[in-house]
């Protein structure tokens, strides 16, 4: 008789990491098929080389790197608060729509942030 695991039952040790990563795989495959997600990488790759043509400090194109990136985390949080409030509230609805909109500007901050911090160090590479 074969052993099923229990659904409810946590997994632990290495195979919790390697469902844990198996989870994130499926995550960013399912951004990949987001628009803004796509739009998001391809903004960030070009910024990075401009910077890396620039001649940029290492350590300002690692934090624009780690902004990009971090504007990523909150577009795949952005898309996951739409999903649940598209699911839970297919009507029309004022909280749906707070909801998305608070969303959105998490996004926004984001780009601002990281187009701020990528400005800034491109014009340092550039007047040094």
């Amino acid at each position: 008789m074969s052993k099923q695991r229990n659904p409810g039952q946590k997994k632990t040790g290495i195979a919790h990491f390697f469902a844990a990563a198996a989870y994130s795989a499926a995550g960013f495959k399912y951004m990949l098929g987001e628009t803004p997600f796509r739009h998001e990488i391809f903004a960030g790759a070009i910024v990075i080389v401009l910077l890396l043509f620039a001649g940029a400090a290492p350590l300002h194109v690692i934090v624009t790197l780690c902004l990009a990136i971090i504007t990523l985390a909150i577009e795949a949080i952005n898309s996951a608060i739409e999903l649940v409030v598209d699911r839970t509230s297919p009507e029309i609805s004022e909280y749906a729509k707070n909801a998305k909109n608070l969303g959105s500007f998490a996004v926004l901050c984001m780009l601002c942030a990281t187009g701020i911090f990528a400005a800034y160090a491109l014009w340092q590479a550039l007047t040094d």
